[in-house]
């Protein structure tokens, strides 16, 4: 087991050497979360006069929604990592080494982890920054960020088994560009359940990123409904799982036929 995490942590360390050296791309990936923060934040700000949003601020509810958010748009595109590194035979080369399968993935997905939760805080600051109010404190933006890492592990660990299955990048980009937007809006990001259709308040039900935001949200609010928190988080943490396993089982696989 001690062997399985020093790797994992060897190759995590290896892939936050390359986000160091690339720290423009750290402020690009926050472009878009403060437009969504300030200019969707000013744009509706007078919904919350509809009722519904749990307090007295737009930009209070819609944070947590962007940290939720963040965290799938960057890590659905962590296949595209994997598939690179494929092409340029490195994946290839660390199979001869008697380095840990699961540790090839799961560095990937720790790196990612980290990565997410670095950008959730920042965003959580700037909210902050914006006039944000969080009654829930450290503990709420502590389980907004934990919530917004098991997130982004599944879908850091869809993304890599699908690089590996389909290995061509105009595949990733269609199966993310048709999730990315349904998701986003089948879900309570911009809007509170209160004021949804129905059918959509149902479908976002079944919507991790959903769950992702409920907990944070709850979590945040002055008065945690703890259960929301557990079950939505619970139900976060084994879609995890499951998809880490699923990552690990494709790369076996993806072994055999190399």
């Amino acid at each position: 087991m001690s062997t399985a995490l020093v790797q994992t942590w060897y190759m995590t360390r290896r892939q936050l050497m390359v986000f160091a050296r690339q720290p423009a791309y750290a402020v690009i990936t926050l472009i878009q979360p403060v437009i969504w923060l300030f200019l969707f934040g000013n744009l509706f700000k007078k919904v919350v006069e509809l009722g519904g949003f749990g307090s007295g601020s737009y930009l209070d509810y819609l944070v947590p929604g962007v940290v939720v958010m963040s965290a799938l748009s960057s890590n659905m595109w962590a296949g595209m990592g994997t598939l690179e590194e494929i092409q340029r035979g490195t994946l290839d080369r660390f199979l001869t080494t008697p380095v840990s399968r699961a540790a090839l993935m799961n560095g990937n997905v720790v790196n990612n982890g980290l990565i997410t939760a670095l950008q959730s805080v920042i965003i959580v600051l700037l909210g902050l920054l914006g006039g944000a109010d969080y009654p829930g404190g450290i503990g709420g933006v502590a389980i907004l960020v934990i919530a917004s890492v098991l997130l982004g592990t599944i879908f850091g660990a869809l993304s890599n088994a699908l690089g590996m299955l389909v290995q061509e990048r105009e595949s990733i980009i269609g199966i993310n560009t048709f999730l990315l937007l349904p998701l986003t809006f089948l879900s309570t990001a911009f809007m509170a359940p209160s004021q949804m259709p129905g059918w959509m308040r149902h479908i976002a039900s079944f919507n991790p990123l959903d769950w992702a935001m409920v907990a944070g949200r709850s979590a945040l609010s002055e008065h945690p409904d703890w259960g929301a928190v557990l079950g939505r988080g619970g139900a976060l943490l084994g879609l995890a799982v499951v998809a880490v396993l699923l990552s690990i089982r494709t790369f076996r696989s993806y072994q055999r036929s190399v």
